[in-house]
C-alpha cells in the first residue's frame, strides 16, 4: 500500500465495513491479470468463494451476480448458501492500473491469516491485503 491508489482503495474497502446489521471483515486481492483476462478474473472469483465459504464455515454456496437487480452494479457479485440464501461475501471487480483488484468483504468471524495465506496460495494472486 505505498501508492496512493492503493491507500485509497484500502480506504474506500474499509469505510465498507462500518458498522451495520452484520459486523464484516474484507480483504483486496491485487491480482496479475490484465484487462483482457476477464475470464480468469472470473475463474479466480469463483475459486475465491469456495475458499472463502470454507473459512467462513458456511457450506456450499454459489455466486449471485445480480443481473435482475437494479441495486446491482456491474462485476459486483455476492456468495450466498444453497440452503438458505444467507449472505457470505459481497465483491467488486475494478480494473486498476491495468490489472484486476477484487474487494472482498464478509461476516466476522473468520481467521483473517489463515483466509489470507489460502487465497495468497491460488493462481493469479500477486498480494492480499486484508482490512480488518
Amino acid at each position: 500500500m505505498t501508492d496512493a491508489i492503493d491507500r485509497d482503495l484500502y480506504e474506500r474497502t474499509k469505510a465498507l465495513l462500518e458498522p451495520g446489521d452484520i459486523e464484516l471483515l474484507g480483504m483486496v486481492v491485487h491480482t496479475s491479470l490484465g484487462g483482457q483476462e476477464d475470464l480468469e478474473m472470473q475463474e479466480l472469483t469463483v475459486d475465491l468463494n469456495e475458499v472463502i465459504a470454507e473459512h467462513a464455515d458456511k457450506g456450499e454456496t454459489y455466486i449471485y451476480a445480480g443481473n435482475d437487480d437494479t441495486d446491482f452494479s456491474s462485476n459486483q457479485f455476492q456468495g450466498l448458501t444453497l440452503d438458505d440464501e444467507a449472505f457470505v461475501w459481497e465483491c467488486q471487480q475494478l480494473l486498476r492500473e491495468g490489472t484486476f483488484d477484487l474487494v472482498f468483504y464478509y461476516e466476522a468471524g473468520v481467521d483473517q491469516e489463515s483466509l489470507g495465506e489460502a487465497v495468497t496460495a491460488l493462481d493469479g494472486v500477486e498480494d492480499v491485503t486484508l482490512v480488518p
